[in-house]
């Protein structure tokens, strides 16, 4: 089977005799298992839970609720703020934070997709 690198790129055929390509970007693999790492620890999928139930909250909130120190809870929202888990809106000082149902949901379908995949 052929296998060439362009740049960040790995390109390989789907089949053995196809001309069809599969290209896999690692810069793209890099930033997805980023937001599958976001979202796969405790804290941070208490926080999500926390969110869903109340809607949109600051971070006092957040980490009173949870008995976290402020800079712990901070850490983590910015994970999940850096993997587009989260939105944040301002309100003069204070940043209110919210889930981001949408991106949520892709990764939801991404993960079932990648588990269930029939092709291996």
């Amino acid at each position: 089977m052929e296998t060439t690198m362009s740049g960040n790129t790995l390109v390989i055929r789907k089949d053995e005799g196809s001309n069809e390509q599969i290209k896999l970007d690692y810069m793209a693999v890099k930033s997805a298992a980023m937001t599958l790492r976001a979202i796969n620890h405790k804290l941070r999928q208490q926080i999500v839970k926390l969110l869903e139930e109340n809607k949109r909250m600051n971070v006092t909130d957040i980490y009173v609720k949870l008995r976290l120190e402020q800079s712990v809870a901070s850490q983590h929202l910015a994970i999940l703020r850096r993997a587009n888990i989260v939105r944040t809106e301002r309100d003069g000082k204070f940043i209110h934070y919210s889930l981001n149902h949408s991106r949520i949901a892709s990764v939801a379908q991404f993960v079932n997709d990648l588990v269930n995949s029939d092709e291996a």
